[in-house]
């Protein structure tokens, strides 16, 4: 499953995009545990001290944030979804 990466999480993947090998039945929450597994710094940038999603985080399936789904992070994946993930950079 291709992942689209924005703004200082390029840094930490090492590029725009990144693939990642799930099982047919995977959820948003196994991508997540697979792009941990794959890039063990990001977990810091995606997840706070309780595991969620930090709140300045999006992660969009479709174009949808994903914590915003009917099934939210249980949402079932299609092999065709598009998925992009992208901190709000601040600046001034």
């Amino acid at each position: 499953m291709k992942v689209t990466f924005y703004a200082t999480l390029r840094d930490v993947v090492g590029g725009r995009s990144a693939d990642f090998s799930l099982p047919p039945d995977a959820t948003v929450q196994d991508l997540l545990d697979e792009m941990i597994r794959c890039y063990p710094a990001i977990g810091r940038e995606l997840l706070n001290e309780e595991g969620e999603l930090h709140p300045h985080v999006h992660l969009f399936i479709n174009g949808r944030d994903a914590p915003y789904l009917e099934q939210g992070l249980n949402t079932p994946l299609d092999p065709e979804d598009t998925i992009t993930v992208f901190p709000a950079v601040g600046g001034g």
